[in-house]
């Protein structure tokens, strides 16, 4: 019987011709081994930036560094073998200019082998994704409420409702017509989202947006209840090891504080058992 061929690593190329098909599974990964369990399931594996949040302490995603992604880039790729792995450029380091965001997208994907790069904004940043795609930098776009904007949006809102929608509509189409291989809309209306759908082609993710997108995207910490005073409206906890950790840690104090723990089966004796 001959061996089964080897898996191959989805490309950028891959997800974009996923346009109408079976919907794209996304979860955010920060570490080695959550990024094993992410490939076994997903197609894209997202290094967000929302590590600076949920892995940091951040109060924002605007504190996030290159240094930081990195290393957390290099962590994910070492533990996927079929995921495309995306790479969130963090907030100042493709601003500036196309040039500048060249720059610093592909020392991040040279340094942590990441098959592309994710970055935020629409129509003003279509001249930079048409750079970087033309020089080989593969770029997942995002729109809608893009975090790292907080500070001028006012706060993490719902865009594109009522009047605002001809703007998201027209971010969304930019980046498409730009080159970018797919396009995360996050907390845009259903219906907007439909649309936006229907009008681009390209994949468009979800997160807080549409059942009708082609894919969808979690902060993987989110879905797994692993914060138990954080429940936003767009996310379905799929697990509560948020607090199947706090039981089990109070059961290791408790233990503890009992010197029930170590128990004998736990613990190496001082003299080897003879032999029969």
């Amino acid at each position: 019987m001959s061996a089964s061929a080897p898996v191959r690593q989805l490309m950028a190329a891959d997800i974009q011709a996923r346009k109408g098909g079976a919907p794209l599974v996304c979860l955010t990964a920060y570490t080695t081994p959550m990024a094993r369990l992410v490939d076994a399931h997903c197609d894209l594996a997202l290094v967000g930036d929302s590590l600076g949040m949920v892995l940091h302490g951040l109060p924002s995603t605007i504190g996030v560094t290159m240094e930081m992604m990195i290393l957390h880039g290099k962590a994910v790729v070492r533990g996927t073998s079929k995921a495309l792995v995306v790479i969130d450029m963090p907030f100042g380091s493709y601003e500036e200019s196309p040039a500048q965001a060249f720059r610093n997208a592909a020392r991040l994907m040279a340094e942590t082998g990441a098959g592309a790069v994710k970055l935020e904004g629409g129509v003003q940043m279509a001249e930079t994704i048409r750079f970087l795609v033309g020089r080989g930098i593969p770029v997942m776009a995002h729109v809608g409420l893009t975090p790292q904007a907080v500070n001028t949006l006012g706060g993490y809102k719902v865009q594109g409702r009522d009047a605002d929608a001809e703007r998201v509509m027209a971010d969304a189409k930019a980046v498409a017509e730009a080159g970018a291989f797919s396009v995360v809309l996050e907390k845009v209306p259903d219906g907007l989202s439909r649309r936006i759908t229907e009008a681009v082609a390209i994949p468009t993710v979800g997160i807080g947006a549409s059942a009708g997108c082609d894919g969808q995207v979690l902060v993987l910490d989110d879905m797994l209840g692993l914060f138990t005073d954080f429940r936003p409206k767009f996310v379905k906890r799929f697990g509560e090891l948020g607090q199947a950790a706090d039981e089990a840690i109070a059961a290791y104090a408790a233990e503890v504080r009992a010197r029930s723990f170590p128990a004998a089966e736990h613990v190496f004796p001082d003299v080897l058992k003879a032999k029969a």
